[in-house]
């Protein structure tokens, strides 16, 4: 069993903020809301039930203070985890689709980020299946903050929704502007969007699970150490993989491929660091000194200057 303590530090790359919503915070910030009503909407048995799920919590946030509060109390579990270091994962996308204040919003998120009692540092995300247009307006948003709180500009959503070849130019301009890349791909589709994702110039990849299909691809990502943001929970819950044993993260790191371990949505998955880092114990067969070099992992590939591991 990994217990987590404050005595360990660990680093988190891949948790998104609207997806640590949890029903608590969301009746905080939308109180009229029916609870009954969140507990169905929050239900789901596939990836698009989860997306479905994710869009309608997402759909709650609209002022820059309901996005601070979500920031803060998602810090503060953080911190109470022993986590010191994190790279949280914000749909400015959507805001953007939406016609909100989005730089408003972003400069709130910093802001809070600043107070928390861990190091943050955040990726702008895009929307796949909303097309290259919107990536692209997305990327030209993310450019004009500059890299230095933002660290990395990213994708996710339906990797069907838009062929990685069509966002080349949007992830061409971010990446001039000193943004790392780390696109979302491999989750739920195939080994070749994962191939689509080093062709944009990834740096790390979310997820690519799907990596495991294809020898040449595995010995690629292994070659040029670029990591998998592994959640070995949304996988599951999603539908990504059968079960937990049938996931292919160890045989992954067995093949030499870096691996991170992640939350992704914690209050849609009902999971933590701690719990990610038991299962990988527990269900895939790694060990204790396997652990520790996934928990070492976060803060060597990490993209903002972290605290010592």
């Amino acid at each position: 069993m990994v217990i987590m303590t404050s005595s360990i530090r660990y680093a988190e790359l891949h948790v998104h903020l609207e997806g640590a919503l949890d029903e608590s915070v969301l009746l905080e910030i939308a109180p009229g809301l029916d609870p009954a009503e969140i507990a169905l909407r929050y239900r789901f048995e596939d990836f698009p039930g989860f997306l479905a799920s994710f869009k309608y919590a997402a759909m709650q946030l609209r002022e820059p203070w309901q996005f601070q509060l979500l920031a803060r109390r998602m810090f503060a579990k953080m911190a109470a985890e022993g986590i010191v270091y994190a790279e949280v994962i914000h749909s400015a996308g959507i805001c953007l689709w939406r016609g909100l204040d989005a730089r408003a919003i972003v400069e709130a998120l910093i802001e809070e980020g600043r107070r928390a009692p861990l190091t943050v540092r955040w990726i702008l995300d895009a929307v796949r299946q909303l097309g290259p247009d919107h990536v692209m307006q997305a990327a030209r948003f993310a450019a004009a903050f500059g890299p230095g709180e933002i660290v990395a500009f990213g994708v996710g959503g339906d990797e069907l929704g838009a062929d990685a070849s069509t966002l080349r130019p949007a992830f061409t301009l971010v990446a001039e502007q000193g943004f790392k890349l780390t696109p979302h791909a491999g989750e739920t589709s195939t080994a070749e969007n994962v191939w689509g994702a080093l062709a944009l110039g990834a740096h790390r990849v979310g997820h690519g699970i799907r990596s495991i299909e294809d020898p040449a691809l595995i010995s690629e990502l292994a070659r040029r150490k670029i990591p998998l943001e592994i959640s070995i929970t949304s996988n599951i819950l999603t539908g990504a993989v059968a079960s937990a044993s049938a996931h292919p993260a160890k045989r992954l790191y067995d093949a030499g491929v870096p691996i991170v371990l992640n939350t992704d949505d914690p209050a849609f998955f009902r999971t933590t660091l701690s719990q990610e880092f038991a299962l990988a114990q527990s269900a895939l067969g790694f060990t204790g000194e396997d652990l520790e070099i996934l928990r070492r992992n976060a803060f060597i590939y990490a993209f903002g200057p972290v605290p010592g591991p």
